[in-house]
């Protein structure tokens, strides 16, 4: 297998990897896919963080509208994470990848607590950690989330799945004209209003130097093709 061409990566999946397109819930083939994906970038011996969504199962934002408040909304969305998680840790598991599941919120039963020190000592013992419940804070996305992991156990790269090919210029699912970048600069993200991923996140990784690259995680050997430094996606530095 080709050497992976960096040593420490961060990876956000959105809660979209866990089910079928425009669905909710967890499907158990999606998520077989996506642990088997994970899986052989474990087997390459990278150090891999694996930063997990929750919007298959609760996206807070919606509950607003029910007379949620915005922070109770955002709480329900990390618990969701959770439950990901755990489904996430125990297929790896299950196919054979050393596994920690750390949590901003503490959940002692099933989870460690995020300690980066503690993060930082199961990646270099070759353990796969996956990280749930965002940042521990409301008003934050789990994209920043992902950020700041990626800057507190300095990754090399922070890899941002989606189900699209990588940035494009307009919604490529409305618009089939719509133009697909293939690298970009920061600043250019943040000018544009490109909906890639919040504002926050891109800064931190801005601001720490961590490049960023969008990619679409649906289609086979694609994590591995990125993480082996094959042209695959949008990458922003």
């Amino acid at each position: 297998m080709k050497k992976s061409k960096y040593r420490r990566v961060v990876l956000k999946i959105s809660g979209e990897g866990f089910c079928k397109t425009g669905q909710k819930g967890i499907d158990v083939k999606e998520m077989n896919f996506l642990a088997r994906e994970i899986f052989q970038i474990a087997q390459t011996g990278i150090q891999l963080a694996v930063v997990v969504g929750g919007g298959n199962i609760v996206r807070g934002s919606q509950f607003a509208k029910f007379g949620v408040s915005n922070a109770t909304g955002d709480y329900m969305g990390m618990i969701a994470t959770v439950i990901n998680a755990l489904a996430l840790q125990d297929v790896l598991e299950k196919m054979g990848t050393k596994t920690r599941l750390l949590t901003a919120i503490p959940m002692e039963a099933v989870a460690e607590p995020f300690i980066r020190r503690r993060a930082v000592r199961h990646l270099e013992k070759g353990r796969t950690i996956i990280l749930a419940a965002g940042t521990g804070n409301p008003h934050f996305t789990t994209d920043t989330a992902a950020a700041l992991r990626a800057a507190e156990i300095n990754a090399d790269v922070f890899l941002k799945a989606t189900k699209v090919e990588g940035v494009y210029n307009d919604d490529p699912t409305k618009n089939r004209k719509a133009k697909m970048y293939h690298q970009m600069k920061y600043m250019d993200v943040l000018q544009g209003y490109l909906r890639v991923m919040d504002s926050t996140a891109i800064t931190l990784c801005m601001e720490n130097k961590i490049p960023i690259i969008v990619f679409n995680f649906k289609k086979r050997n694609h994590i591995l093709n990125v993480i082996q430094g094959k042209k695959v996606g949008t990458i922003i530095s």
